[in-house]
Order: structure tokens, then C-alpha cells, then sequence
């Protein structure tokens, strides 16, 4: 498939410029390209030459376990909703009190578990704040 044309002609890289680098100067070249969001070496070429700003992501690792927590509570929370919307469905659809006692005792449970995993969050929530925002 064709890329599309563009219409405006100044955009256009007709203009090859070659040249020869360094292994260092490459390497420092390959690790801006793959740090940034550029696609290649000559775009990160041209960024440098335009004098336009690059744009690096890093990932910060100290951040994978509290989110990996997170990410089961949410699962956990979600679980648990799910159970509450059953058993609001069987409580709705019940006949006797004793039978809409039962379903109404098991969502308390329900709501009880949701208050533990919601301070869960809020302690792993509280640790990144004191990490990142230096908050006492």
C-alpha cells in the first residue's frame, strides 16, 4: 500500500543528506530513537538538525509491584461487584423474608470486603504519594 501524498510540497524530504558517524555517536543516536518516539535514526537526526525537541519515555520499574497490587484489587473489587449484582437479583426475585433475609445478609458480607479492599488501596496509594510528592 502507497503512502498518501501530501499537499503541502514543503514537507516533503527530497533532500538526502548522508554522512558518517562515530560507534559512539550511532550508539547514543540508537538509544534517543528508541527512547523516544521517533521511528528512526534519520528522524531523530532530523529532530536534532531542526533543533525540535525530542521527547523521551522512561519507565520507572520501582513502579511495577504497587501496580501490579492495584490491578488485582481491581480485579478483586470487580469480582465482588458482580456477586453484589447477583445477589441483589436473587434478593428482588425471592418470595419469603427468609429467603430475602439470606440474600441480604450475604451483600452486607459483599460490602464488607469492598471496605477492605478499598483501604488496601488507600495504603498503597498513601506509600506512592510519600515516594513520589514527598508528602508526611
Amino acid at each position: 500500500m502507497a503512502r498518501k501524498k501530501t499537499a503541502v510540497e514543503e514537507s516533503l524530504l527530497t533532500c538526502p543528506v548522508r554522512t558518517r558517524v562515530t560507534q559512539t555517536t550511532w550508539n547514543k543516536l540508537k538509544k534517543l530513537q528508541q527512547e523516544s518516539g521517533c521511528q528512526s535514526i534519520g528522524e531523530v537526526a532530523r529532530m536534532i538538525l531542526a533543533n525540535e525537541q525530542i521527547t523521551c519515555f522512561y519507565k520507572d520499574v520501582s513502579l511495577n509491584a504497587p501496580m501490579e497490587e492495584m490491578a488485582l484489587i481491581r480485579k478483586e473489587l470487580k469480582t465482588i461487584g458482580i456477586n453484589i449484582n447477583q445477589q441483589t437479583k436473587w434478593f428482588h426475585l425471592s418470595k419469603s423474608d427468609a429467603q430475602r433475609g439470606f440474600y441480604a445478609l450475604k451483600t452486607a458480607q459483599l460490602y464488607q470486603q469492598v471496605g477492605g479492599k478499598v483501604e488496601e488501596l488507600l495504603v498503597i496509594i498513601n506509600r506512592l504519594a510519600e515516594k513520589w510528592l514527598h508528602v508526611s
